[in-house]
């Protein structure tokens, strides 16, 4: 704790456009905090398709100013959940741009279960609290719907075991017809997020992501790129003081961040904490 009140004191007397405070991790140790993160970017794998659309921006068009899915009437983005000590981000990010999608699409916001893909989608080459990818989650459903929360909540976090495979397929309604990617480039970015929320890959393992309070994220060198969490963009708007940013929704509960949400600015690839790189939208149905 006394480590992180140095950092964030330096952070604070550094940063301009974020500000950085204590939260409910600040006393966890190194080796407690690795079990916030968990994704693995390993996408251009075999178990992918191979004909993955790829969707980039189109020459002059016209996009809002600002979208923001989290405050749409009626609901398209569920609460912000807390995945605990279990690398499962990528489950998380997996059913949240899921729900999103087909709130969307069909007009009702669903709660799937993310323990139905830690315990579950390991055939699909995830690894359950040791890591995975919201792509490997899709891949799943697409022969395997996945489960109402309440049918098969979440343990996880808590016990810090991926858990055996309960899965009754009688009960299985979040189906994916189909997943793409999206250019690296903010303009294929934002074009993706007017759609639907996406699912992105960012490095969170440093003090400057993990204090975040409020503001905007800005320091590039501070956040790194090296890709270990998923997360999903919800939105985009501009600052300012410190210019277009994305809204992003965590996995931490929240009481981190502001209500469980960080802004990243946007910057050109390999962008704020790196997530430019791997964004991924899905098409999802309902079964």
């Amino acid at each position: 704790w006394q480590k992180w009140d140095a950092e964030i004191k330096e952070l604070n007397a550094n940063q301009t456009t974020s500000v950085h405070s204590h939260n409910h991790i600040s006393d966890w140790t190194a080796v407690e905090r690795t079990g916030l993160t968990g994704m693995k970017n390993v996408r251009k794998n075999a178990e992918y398709d191979a004909e993955m659309p790829r969707l980039t921006a189109a020459a002059n068009q016209a996009l809002p100013s600002s979208v923001n899915w989290v405050t749409v009437t009626p609901a398209k983005v569920n609460p912000v959940q807390d995945q605990g000590q279990c690398g499962s981000c990528w489950a998380f990010s997996a059913t949240a741009s899921q729900e999103s999608s087909l709130a969307i699409s069909s007009g009702t916001l669903y709660k799937f279960s993310e323990q139905n893909y830690v315990s579950c989608s390991f055939l699909q080459g995830n690894l359950g609290c040791n890591g995975g990818m919201y792509g490997r989650a899709w891949n799943y459903a697409k022969t395997h719907p996945v489960m109402y929360e309440t049918a098969y909540p979440y343990t996880s976090g808590t016990t810090m075991k991926s858990g055996s495979c309960t899965y009754d397929a009688t009960q299985g309604h979040g189906g994916v017809s189909s997943f793409f990617s999206v250019g690296t480039d903010n303009t294929s970015i934002m074009t993706a997020i007017v759609q639907m929320p996406v699912s992105i890959a960012i490095e969170a393992d440093t003090v400057y992501f993990q204090s975040y309070t409020s503001g905007v994220l800005t320091d590039a060198a501070a956040c790194g790129t090296t890709l270990d969490h998923a997360v999903v963009a919800v939105g985009y708007g501009t600052d300012p003081s410190a210019g277009p940013y994305y809204i992003v929704r965590n996995s931490w509960s929240a009481d981190w961040g502001d209500q469980g949400y960080v802004k990243l600015a946007q910057l050109p690839a390999p962008g704020m904490c790196g997530m430019n790189q791997d964004v991924m939208g899905v098409y999802a149905t309902f079964q």
